[in-house]
């Protein structure tokens, strides 16, 4: 089996609009996004928490 890959909640959001999902809130590090269509609405909860590593490269 084959690993999967990590991607950031930016990177997640990207992929998703590239999809046809729009954000439609977000509130501190977490953002909601939703694709509408005629039978029904798909909301995808995405966490765009800073990695321990980011933080860090950030702080110096």
């Amino acid at each position: 089996m084959s690993k999967l890959g990590v991607f950031s909640g930016e990177e997640v959001c990207k992929i998703l609009a590239k999809h046809g999902f729009k954000e439609v809130r977000r509130r501190g590090s977490h953002i909601v996004m939703q694709l509408k269509t005629e039978a029904s609405t798909i909301t995808a909860p995405v966490s765009n928490h800073i990695r321990k590593s980011e933080r860090e490269l950030c702080n110096q």
